[in-house]
């Protein structure tokens, strides 16, 4: 797997203890770099402010289902961005509906972890999701 270090991850999700808990995960996977936002129209907003600086978005891992913006509408944002279309992108979440899935991997999410989850399966989803994205790394 990559090294987690050269990333900046922007955890998107409405509850905070789900973003504690992804922090965390990241954090034991050797990561140092986080931003983290409320909802998919947060994120857009993270991504713009930090940009060019030390903690540039270079990763997004979102929960799916949140007010004002979802992570499907977040993703669909993102891969519509010719600045940021190329960027990682994993879906967490408690969906597990098939169309639902179907409709994130047609808008080329790199993974999709479903809760719970253990820090395995999680980290196995990462490493998949890079790559993708990654194929040489």
């Amino acid at each position: 797997m990559e090294d987690l270090k050269k990333f900046s991850f922007l955890i998107v999700d409405d509850m905070s203890t789900m973003r504690k808990i992804v922090k965390k995960l990241l954090r034991d996977l050797g990561a140092d770099r986080f931003v983290e936002a409320v909802d998919g129209k947060d994120a857009l907003k993270k991504i713009v402010e930090n940009k060019g600086g030390p903690n540039e978005i270079s990763f997004i891992i979102s929960d799916w289902s949140m007010p004002n913006a979802t992570g499907l509408d977040l993703l669909k944002t993102i891969r519509g961005s010719e600045n940021f279309k190329e960027m990682p992108f994993v879906m967490v979440t408690a969906e597990q509906d098939v169309a639902q899935i179907q409709e994130a991997i047609a808008s080329d999410v790199d993974g999709y972890v479903i809760k719970p989850f253990d820090q395995a399966s999680f980290k196995k989803r990462l490493a998949l999701a890079m790559k993708k994205r990654f194929p040489q790394g």
